[in-house]
């Protein structure tokens, strides 16, 4: 399979070059991604997505003014918004509405490689960006966490194994382990366990895909975790909201 992080960063590039460059807004953090989870009881960042390169459509229809606060008044601690297009449907839009209709700490998802996108994401009203090892040098991960904390934006940097701490910098937010590679679409589960005794102490760390029930979250809890990503479990369902108020009653969807 061709390497779709590579294809993804080329597609990324060719937009960006035709983008005009949008100036980085200053600004203090007014929400604290990283501190909702760690003072959460359950840490569950919720996720809006329609749809992903590994299994297409998941709830095509969805819309994030009814989905989001859905989240939130079932317990959700923050959110992840989709806002790449070609791969997941999604959009800043997408963003905008639901800064609009949640007091949830929003996280901008997608394929983040330049300046621009973070001041995207600060104008649409996120309170953090992911940043994908997979994606970007070392030195690159610290100039674009710059540019996020000037722009009063958190940061998640996501490994999807343990040779890519590699490119960890002291200076993100939080960490977090995808347990689906994207380059194959395989889900190990157990990845974020396997990887828990090598991640930096002190930060906020996030297990990302694949978790399909509280005792799994119980369980990373006990290694470290304090946030637990969550998009397909909820999303599949007719009722989102409903699906994750099911989970935190503990029982297995």
């Amino acid at each position: 399979m061709a390497d779709i992080l590579k294809h993804i960063a080329a597609h990324k590039a060719a937009i960006l070059r035709a983008t005009p460059r949008l100036a980085l807004p200053s600004r203090p953090m007014t929400r604290k991604f990283s501190q909702a989870l760690a003072a959460s009881p359950t840490g569950i960042i919720t996720e809006f997505k329609r749809r992903s390169p590994s299994k297409g459509e998941i709830h095509p229809c969805a819309l994030p003014e009814e989905v989001i606060p859905a989240y939130e008044s079932a317990g959700a601690t923050c959110c992840s918004v989709l806002t790449d297009t070609p791969y997941f449907g999604g959009s800043l839009s997408d963003l905008a509405v639901a800064r609009s209709v949640t007091t949830l700490p929003l996280l901008r998802k997608d394929f983040v490689i330049a300046e621009t996108q973070i001041a995207e994401a600060a104008l649409a009203g996120a309170d953090a960006v992911l940043l994908i090892a997979a994606l970007l040098e070392r030195t690159r991960v610290e100039e674009l966490t710059a540019a996020a904390h000037e722009a009063g934006l958190e940061v998640l940097f996501e490994i999807h194994s343990e040779r890519e701490l590699e490119r960890f910098t002291e200076s993100v937010d939080m960490i977090g382990v995808n347990n689906r590679d994207l380059t194959t679409f395989h889900t190990d589960p157990t990845l974020s366990e396997k990887v828990a005794d090598a991640l930096p102490e002190n930060i906020v760390k996030v297990a990302e895909s694949g978790l399909t029930s509280f005792e799994e979250v119980r369980r990373l809890r006990s290694l470290g975790y304090r946030g637990f990503l969550i998009g397909e479990t909820f999303m599949r369902a007719a009722s989102p909201g409903v699906a994750l108020r099911v989970f935190l009653d503990g029982k297995t969807l």
